[in-house]
């Protein structure tokens, strides 16, 4: 198991309502603990045995925001 933890940058978050959303988005993957969203990041810990860095900027996405350097 390889844990890392790392801080997002996401664009286009406004509201508690965008939070939520990427924090479900996260939490839905395997091997992923979210540790902290707020408007503009989002912290978490990843096994990258489970899941990548591009499934965590992927899943973001799919919810309609950017990360920033993906």
């Amino acid at each position: 198991m390889s844990q890392h933890t790392e801080t997002l940058t996401i664009e286009g978050m406004s509201c508690s309502h965008c939070v939520h959303a990427v924090r479900q988005a996260l939490a839905g993957l395997d091997g992923v603990d979210v540790d902290a969203v707020e408007i503009g990041s989002a912290t978490v810990r990843y096994d990258d045995t489970r899941v990548s860095r591009d499934a965590l900027v992927a899943a973001i996405e799919q919810e309609g925001y950017h990360v920033a350097d993906a």
